[in-house]
């Protein structure tokens, strides 16, 4: 936990009404995050969501999860294509994602996270990946880490 809130990755279980889910990476601002408990195992659905595609893993996060995280109010949804190289964000409105950017080049910044701009080729190249990290380092502040992952 930070200023800003929890971060969770690989065995966050997330429970919602119809299904339990384990993101590959989810935040929970400080309003809600504030309440968890240290030996907590499982949470309630949370503000931002990052999924990392894979073959097995597709169809399940473009259909079911986009659905459920929907209709649980999660904010924001990214979904990283590795084999494309790209990020899609979609922002929750009137109930439903809208696609506001698929890029594989720029930067993208969080509209649920504050503070979180990530440069996209630093999610899929070790080397950009670095210097984003030194970047944080240096930075004094409030800012979110990027975590990545080349799937």
């Amino acid at each position: 936990m930070n200023n800003l809130g929890f971060v969770g990755y690989e065995k966050t279980l997330i429970s919602l009404t119809r299904n339990d889910y384990e993101p590959d990476i989810c935040f929970f601002k400080k309003e809600k995050s504030k309440e968890f408990k240290t030996d907590q195992s499982i949470f309630p659905a949370p503000d931002f969501i990052i999924e990392i595609l894979s073959k097995h893993t597709e169809k399940r996060d473009r259909g079911i999860k986009f659905i459920d995280y929907a209709n649980h109010n999660i904010g924001e949804y990214w979904i990283i294509d590795p084999k494309k190289e790209t990020v899609e964000q979609y922002i929750l409105s009137n109930s439903k994602y809208k696609l506001i950017k698929k890029t594989d080049s720029g930067s993208i910044k969080s509209h649920e996270v504050k503070g979180l701009e990530i440069p996209v080729r630093a999610i899929f190249d070790d080397k950009e990946n670095i210097k984003v990290l030194f970047s944080f380092k240096s930075d004094k502040t409030d800012k979110v880490k990027p975590a990545t992952s080349n799937q």
